[in-house]
C-alpha cells in the first residue's frame, strides 16, 4: 500500500485548503527523482516569462530550487519581495482558454511589475519539487527549512540589497508564514493574505473533518483512497501536526506581518489569530508591529443573494501591501505604522440592489474589540431570549440519521458554493432547529468571536451538533453568517486523553467555537441560531457508533440527540456585542 509520512499527509490536506479562488491549484507532483521530473515536464514547459531572469538558490541539502527575477528600471541593489509557489512559476498553458499562453503571461507580468514599479526585485519561486525545482513535493513540508535558505539567498544576491519581503496568499501565505517561523536573518516584513493558523484545527473544525474541501478535493487530484482513509484517522493532535503549524512555532516569528483575511474566507481564524499572537505576545520585532484587515470576502466569489460591491479584497487593500514595504523594506515613513493597526468591515443588510448604508469600513486599535458577551439562551419554543431559562427540566429532540443528512448551503468553503447562501433551502426537517429573536426593534451591532454554548445528549456513545449564526431577513431570506461543528467525544479538547465518549442520555456542555465576524444586525431583522448533527458534504457525516475515526466497519446507527434548554442546562449563543460610536471604536 503506498503510504505518506505522517507530516506529508497533514501537508496534503493543507494544500487542499490552500487551492482555489485566485490561485488555481495543480495535480500534485509525484515522488520522482528531481532530474526525471524536470526532464518529463520539460516539453511542457511554457517558457519564460518576457523579463524574467531564471536563478536558482542551493538549498541546505544540495536541492537546487528555481526562480524567476524581475528587476526594476535602473541599477541596484534593490530591496526584495518575494513569493515562494507550488503553483508554478511560469504558470502552464490552458489549451482550451489560453492556448497560446498570453492570458498567463500577461497574468505573471502584471504580478511582477507590481513589485518592479514600485522598485523591488520580485522573486518568485517554485518551491521543492515543483515546476522547475528539484527535489521531492511534499506539501509544506520542507517549507520553514528552505523559505529559511531562500530568503537567505535571496538576501545575498548582487542585486539585493539584504532587506527582504515575503508576500503571497492561501498556500503561498503558508509559506511566507513557515519561513517567517525560521526567523532568517535577512527578512524584514511579510505582507500574507488568507492563512491557517493550524493545519490540525483548520482541517478538522472541532474534531469534525472538513469532507468536501479535504478528502474531495484530495481525491480530485489523484489521492489514492487508502492514503485519505489514513487521513480520516488523524484527528487527534500529535507532533506531526504541529511540526510547522503557526499555533505552536509562531513564537519564533520577530518580524512585521499585515495579515489580510475575509469573513467568509475557510481561513478567517487563521490570520486573526496569527495577528492577536504576534501583536500582544510575540518576540521582539513582531510585538506591537502587525496590521490586521478582514473584508467581507471568501475564498473565491460568494454565492447567493447578498452583496459588498466595491470591497473585494484588492479594492478594499489597496495600496496596503507596498506602503507596508516601504515603510519596512526601504524606510520611507509614509504614516502607515500611525494608522490603526486593525481596519475590518462592517458587514449589514446587502441583499442585491439593496445594500445598507451601514456597511462600511472601520477601525480599532487592537482584536478583538472591547466587547459585552451577550446571551441569547434557547427556548423550548423556538425562541432566543436574553432571559436565563427558569425551568427545572427542559429539552428538545430529534432523531439523527446519517442516511439523510442535512444538505450544505453555503458557509466558509473551497471547492463548492460558499457565503452567505440562504438557509431557507434546507427546508423544514425534524432534524434542523431554528432558534431566533423576536424582531429586532434597534440594531445589534457585534464584532469579535462568537460561540455557542449548548448542552447536549445522544442516546450512544458519541455524535456531531451543528451551530449556525443566521440573520434573517424581514423579507424572510436566512443569510448564513458563520457555521461550525464539534464532535461530542472531543468536548474536552484534542490530545488523546482528553478523549471521552458520551454516557447515553445524559446531558454534556459542548463548546462550539464558531470563529470571529463583524456584523450589523438590522433593526427590523431577526438574529437566529439553527441546530443540527450534520452539514454535508461540507463535514463528514458522523455514524453515530463511537468507533474510532475512519475505522466504520458497524452500519450507521439513527441517533436520538437533545438540545437542554433549563436552568441547571442553558444553552445559548453568545455575542460579542459593541457600540461603534464610542469613541473607543
Amino acid at each position: 500500500m503506498k503510504t505518506l509520512s505522517h507530516f506529508a499527509l497533514a501537508s496534503a490536506i493543507a494544500l487542499s485548503l490552500a487551492a482555489g479562488g485566485s490561485w488555481a491549484a495543480e495535480k500534485p507532483a509525484a515522488r520522482k527523482p528531481a532530474a526525471a521530473k524536470t526532464a518529463a515536464a520539460a516539453d511542457k514547459w511554457p517558457g519564460l516569462p518576457p523579463g524574467a531572469v531564471e536563478e536558482y538558490a542551493v538549498m541546505r541539502d544540495g536541492t537546487k530550487l528555481a526562480a524567476n527575477i524581475f528587476k526594476p528600471a535602473g541599477s541596484g541593489p534593490w530591496p526584495v519581495v518575494m513569493t515562494r509557489t507550488p503553483y508554478l512559476k511560469d504558470g502552464r498553458i490552458d489549451k482550451e482558454h489560453d492556448p497560446d499562453g498570453a492570458k498567463m503571461r500577461q497574468a505573471l507580468m502584471g504580478q511582477a511589475k507590481h513589485y518592479t514599479d514600485a522598485g523591488y526585485v520580485f522573486v518568485l519561486q517554485d518551491v521543492r519539487g515543483k515546476g522547475r525545482s528539484q527535489g521531492f513535493y511534499a506539501a509544506f513540508e520542507n517549507d520553514v527549512e528552505d523559505g529559511y535558505d531562500s530568503v537567505e539567498w535571496a538576501g545575498t544576491q548582487p542585486w539585493s540589497n539584504g532587506k527582504v519581503g515575503l508576500s503571497g496568499g492561501s498556500a503561498m501565505g503558508i509559506t511566507s508564514n513557515e519561513a517567517a517561523m525560521a526567523a532568517p536573518p535577512h527578512l524584514k516584513a511579510a505582507y500574507v493574505v488568507v492563512a491557517p493558523y493550524d493545519l490540525l484545527r483548520n482541517s478538522y473544525i472541532n474534531g469534525v473533518l472538513k469532507e468536501k474541501d479535504v478528502l474531495g478535493w484530495s481525491k480530485g487530484q489523484g489521492v489514492s483512497d487508502e492514503v485519505l482513509n489514513q487521513e480520516r484517522r488523524r484527528v487527534t493532535d500529535d507532533i506531526f501536526w504541529n511540526r510547522a503549524a503557526m499555533s505552536t512555532n509562531r513564537k519564533y516569528i520577530d518580524i512585521p506581518i499585515y495579515n489580510v483575511g475575509g469573513w467568509y474566507d475557510i481561513f478567517n481564524h487563521g490570520n486573526i489569530s496569527n495577528f492577536e499572537y504576534l501583536q500582544n505576545e510575540g518576540a521582539k520585532g513582531a510585538r506591537g508591529n502587525q496590521k490586521l484587515l478582514m473584508g467581507p470576502f471568501g475564498h473565491g466569489n460568494l454565492s447567493g443573494n447578498l452583496e459588498y460591491p466595491g470591497f473585494d479584497r484588492l479594492s478594499l487593500a489597496g495600496d496596503q501591501e507596498i506602503r507596508w514595504f516601504d515603510y519596512w523594506l526601504k524606510g520611507i515613513d509614509n504614516g502607515i505604522m500611525a494608522e490603526p493597526p486593525v481596519t475590518y468591515f462592517m458587514m449589514a443588510a446587502a441583499e442585491k440592489g439593496h445594500i445598507s448604508p451601514k456597511n462600511r469600513v472601520l477601525t480599532a486599535a487592537n482584536w478583538p474589540l472591547a466587547n459585552r458577551e451577550v446571551r441569547y439562551y434557547l427556548t423550548p419554543e423556538k425562541g432566543l431570549s436574553e432571559k436565563p431559562p427558569g425551568v427545572e427540566s427542559e429539552k428538545l429532540s430529534y432523531r439523527d440519521d446519517p442516511a439523510h443528512p442535512v444538505p450544505t448551503v453555503g458557509g466558509a468553503n473551497l471547492t463548492f458554493e460558499r457565503g452567505p447562501m440562504d438557509q431557507r433551502a434546507i427546508g423544514k426537517r425534524e432534524d434542523y432547529l431554528r432558534f431566533q429573536t423576536p424582531v429586532l426593534d434597534k440594531d445589534v451591532v457585534i464584532a469579535g468571536p462568537v460561540k455557542v454554548e449548548l448542552f447536549g445528549a445522544t442516546d450512544g456513545k458519541d455524535t456531531d451538533f451543528m451551530a449556525k449564526l443566521v440573520d434573517v431577513y424581514p423579507d424572510g431570506y436566512e443569510a448564513l453568517v458563520l457555521d461550525a461543528p464539534i464532535r461530542a467525544r472531543f468536548r474536552n479538547g484534542r490530545m488523546p486523553d482528553d478523549v471521552k465518549m458520551m454516557t447515553p442520555g445524559a446531558p454534556e456542555e459542548l463548546d462550539i467555537d464558531m470563529w470571529s465576524t463583524a456584523i450589523t444586525f438590522e433593526k427590523g431583522h431577526r438574529i437566529a441560531l439553527h441546530i443540527t448533527s450534520s452539514n454535508a458534504p461540507r463535514f463528514e457525516v458522523n455514524p453515530n457508533t463511537g468507533e474510532p475515526a475512519g475505522q466504520h466497519r458497524m452500519a450507521p446507527r439513527v441517533a436520538t440527540n437533545s438540545v437542554y434548554m433549563d436552568a441547571s442546562h442553558p444553552s445559548a449563543l453568545v455575542l460579542p456585542v459593541i457600540y461603534p460610536d464610542d469613541p473607543k471604536h
